[in-house]
């Protein structure tokens, strides 16, 4: 029993090496015996002995060499901390001296340096006035040296020769010599559909650009030429076609005298609407209402003044002659007298008032027309200037009354109805007064002569 459970325990121990053995572990073979188990587990004590020995002496080695780096980085930190010390006294040596030499270059400098102070303002407006003007289209780049100018003058260790001062002053020369001349020029011009054509262009001053007798715009950026898209009306393009033609003298054209500083003047121009996109752009459906009104009224007008026109004419030839002609209104009132030459004078009043109520409706139509048209055409125009005046509110409620444009469509469409009703209505006034200054004077004449025929039955008998 004893020599069964001394074996069991020397088992153990051996499995317990063999789990804990990395050697062992890796090792695939089995021990054929006990004898055999306990020579591997010796030898196994023996490996990792050698193993252990060897990793001290490399823990050595690296302490060892710990030791001299650390050693080597407290000299180096030494020698850095010493050149730190005398870069420090170089460094404030250099300072005095430099100090000294900016003193004794300002002194040298003397009025040099109010000079250059000048001749960088000079040269940042010249700059800035060349990249908007308009000759920079005839010349462009005329002013990069502008900004090496300004940096030399700007610099402490550069000076500006006399040639970059001089071109300054030649440049600025140019400028007011070209701002007054009208040339002509080839350049590129950009079409409104995008495509760029080679074209010859003419350069009013500093102000306007045309060519082809359409007006350009200059976009400083790039030195580009463009065609405006929305030409400026009336006699302004003849003129510049004319002026591209010229060879001398003197021609009239349209000068846009904000061109140097922009050219508002001939945007402002441009974008102004005609009176028929206000109508139809801005006028809305009132303004259509007004103008449908004004031009019916317009047509009865003209039909009546016409009307009234021959029927005077006709009856003034009445008036001459003593046969009654029918084709008037007198003659036919004559002809009723004619056709009762032996009735009562009662009897023939009554029969000529008749005749001239007959004839009075066809004098007098359309006045009554005329004159509503006249009264409600401002009232129409009453009515679009509240709608419009509804739209500037909801802008603001909207957009608020920041930016005046948001509001700008409401206003004008406010205003033209307006104005449209006052241009229908008074022309409409003055036709009706003139068409009913007439009806009026023919139905006098009928009823002076009507009177006059009563007076004469009377009399005879």
């Amino acid at each position: 029993m004893k020599m069964k459970f001394a074996k069991s325990c020397l088992v153990a121990i051996a499995a317990g090496l063999f789990t804990t053995n990395i050697a062992m572990a890796q090792n695939d073979d089995k021990a054929a015996s006990l004898d055999e188990l306990l020579t591997m587990v010796k030898e196994s004590r023996v490996q990792e002995s050698a193993e252990h020995k060897k990793r001290e002496q490399q823990f050595l080695r690296e302490k060892n060499n710990q030791a001299a780096l650390l050693k080597q980085a407290q000299n180096t930190l030494a020698a850095e901390e010493a050149r730190s010390t005398r870069l420090e006294e170089t460094y404030a040596k250099q300072e005095l001296d430099v100090e000294a030499k900016t003193k004794q270059f300002n002194e040298r400098l003397g009025s040099l340096k109010e000079l250059f102070g000048h001749l960088t303002s000079t040269a940042g407006d010249l700059r800035s006035n060349l990249s908007s003007s308009l000759i920079s289209a005839q010349y462009p780049n005329r002013g990069d040296f502008l900004t090496t100018l300004i940096d030399k003058m700007n610099s402490n260790t550069r000076l500006p020769s006399i040639e970059e001062i001089e071109r300054l002053w030649y440049e600025q020369q140019r400028q007011m010599v070209e701002s007054g001349r009208v040339v002509k020029f080839n350049g590129t011009v950009i079409k409104p559909n995008g495509e760029q054509a080679s074209q010859e262009v003419v350069r009013i001053g500093s102000y306007n650009l045309v060519s082809e007798g359409k007006y350009l715009s200059y976009i400083a950026d790039g030195y580009k030429m463009e065609e405006l898209t929305r030409q400026p009306a009336g006699n302004f393009l003849s003129s510049a076609q004319e002026l591209q033609g010229a060879t001398g003298g003197l021609v009239g054209v349209g000068l846009d005298p904000t061109g140097p500083t922009g050219g508002s003047l001939l945007t402002a121009l441009i974008d102004s609407p005609t009176w028929g996109e206000r109508l139809w752009s801005q006028g809305g459906e009132v303004g259509y209402a007004i103008m449908i009104v004004g031009a019916f009224g317009l047509l009865i007008g003209v039909w009546r003044f016409l009307y009234l026109f021959t029927v005077s004419a006709k009856v003034s030839s009445q008036l001459k002659s003593k046969k009654a002609n029918t084709n008037n209104p007198l003659g036919r009132v004559l002809k009723v007298a004619e056709d009762n030459p032996t009735v009562d004078g009662e009897t023939l009043e009554l029969k000529l008032e008749e005749a001239v109520l007959k004839e009075r409706p066809a004098i007098e139509s359309g006045l009554a027309i005329l004159k509503i048209i006249a009264a409600v055409a401002p009232l129409m125009g009453l009515l679009g200037t509240v709608t419009g005046m509804i739209l500037t509110f909801q802008a603001i409620t909207i957009f608020g009354a920041g930016d005046p444009k948001n509001m700008a469509s409401g206003i004008s469409s406010a205003l033209i109805t307006t104005v449209w009703g006052l241009l229908v209505a008074i022309p409409t006034v003055l036709i009706h007064t003139i068409v009913n200054g007439r009806a009026k004077r023919v139905l006098h004449v009928l009823e002076e002569q009507a009177a006059g025929i009563i007076a004469e039955n009377a009399e005879r008998k």
